[in-house]
């Protein structure tokens, strides 16, 4: 047989292309060169369209932050700043694929993944995801008992956590301590957080401010969503009540840390 003998043809109508299609199904490839191989991957994640779970919810929000869908290949990938993420991202999504690290333009280290996956690619779409999302992202398509998993990957891929305790200015015997809890959800769309903050206000019963926040570039601000210490104490509680939910730890650290110190019972989900 001569090279492109197989132009036109498709496994419905030519044996030959059957045969090869099936010996390949479950496979991926990975560019020459790299330590490549051929690895099987869990056939509930290639060629079929996810359904909802905890866990998809989960990797939605983090790709809603910190993941790219790539026009014209069907490629997905996802970059941070903690490797431990892109490994858990990897993890859930029962991939294999190489973690790569580059320099940021802040002299920092980001650590990325990228892979084709066209049914997930095409579901993510049809939730609310677009290519070059960062500034067009709005209203997720997610159904309300998935939507606090959903809010988790959303604070682990673009939110943060501050809890500090400070000592008053004061001559008082006994020293008055102040501390204060803040969590913000940050976004380049503001659409995005005027969509997410009546959805936890309907789920948590609360609100929270939505305020600029600097600019990622001359022409475009940073928006927050952000939460008080009552209120944070309400999301946090919420997003971390499944001890055996996906998060980034370092951030459950700090909840855990102010729960333990303020000896609070958690609302844990059995």
């Amino acid at each position: 047989m001569g090279k492109g003998w197989a132009k036109g043809l498709t496994a419905a109508t030519d044996p030959r292309i059957a045969r090869a299609a099936a010996g390949h199904r479950g496979r991926t490839y990975s560019p020459r060169g790299r330590g490549s191989d051929l690895r099987k991957v869990d056939p509930r994640f290639l060629g079929e369209r996810p359904a909802w779970s905890s866990e998809m919810a989960y990797i939605v929000g983090l790709t809603a932050t910190d993941g790219c869908l790539i026009t014209g290949r069907r490629q997905i990938n996802f970059k941070s700043g903690d490797r431990e993420l892109v490994a858990l991202y990897l993890g859930l999504l029962h991939r294999s694929n190489e973690i790569l690290s580059e320099r940021t333009r802040t002299g920092g280290v980001a650590y990325k993944t990228q892979f084709g996956d066209a049914a997930l690619y095409r579901w993510l779409e049809a939730i609310g995801l677009t290519p070059r999302k960062s500034l067009s992202l709005g209203a997720l398509t997610v159904p309300e008992p998935y939507l606090i998993d959903l809010a988790r990957g959303l604070f682990d891929g673009d939110g943060t956590i501050i809890n500090h305790v400070y000592r008053a200015d004061t001559k008082a015997p006994r020293p008055y301590l102040w501390e204060y809890l803040i969590t913000r959800f940050y976004s380049a769309s503001r659409a995005h957080l005027e969509w997410l903050q009546p959805r936890l206000g309907a789920a948590l019963g609360i609100r929270g401010v939505i305020a600029s926040f600097g600019q990622t570039s001359a022409d475009n601000p940073m928006w927050a969503l952000v939460f008080g210490k009552t209120e944070s104490a309400k999301l946090l509680g919420s997003l971390y009540r499944d001890p055996s939910a996906p998060c980034l730890e370092r951030k459950r650290a700090i909840w855990m840390d102010y729960v333990e110190r303020h000896r609070i019972v958690p609302d844990v989900k059995c």
